[in-house]
């Protein structure tokens, strides 16, 4: 069986998604990222990734409630589908092998350079 891939970034954002569940919307998902990779990300790499994956099919997404906060503007919420939860489980076995067959010295990896 063949395996759908991702693109590193694209994963990223999906698996952000898939934590962040019903938050799971453009500012949100760029603040968890930038935490959690301990840099700046544009707004446009997000809604790109999202758009990009949404036509995939490993998100589907729907409009929120409209708030004061916002100035009356609609948050886009996204969520996983199915097939994203597939391939992310996937992608998570193929690392976790590889990651598994690396030969191990005292606990630490080698590198042989």
């Amino acid at each position: 069986m063949k395996i759908t891939k991702l693109g590193e970034f694209e994963e990223l954002v999906l698996l952000a998604v898939a934590a962040l569940q019903q938050e799971a919307y453009g500012v949100e998902i760029k603040r968890e990222l930038e935490t959690r990779l301990k840099e700046k990300l544009s707004v446009g790499s997000i809604q790109s990734a999202l758009k990009r994956m949404e036509e995939k099919g490993f998100l589907v997404s729907e409009f929120g409630e409209a708030t004061a906060k916002r100035g009356g503007k609609r948050k886009r919420i996204y969520a996983t589908t199915a097939y994203a939860h597939k391939v992310l489980a996937e992608m998570r076995d193929v690392r976790a092998g590889l990651w598994d067959a690396i030969p191990r010295l005292s606990g630490e990896m080698r590198l042989d350079y």
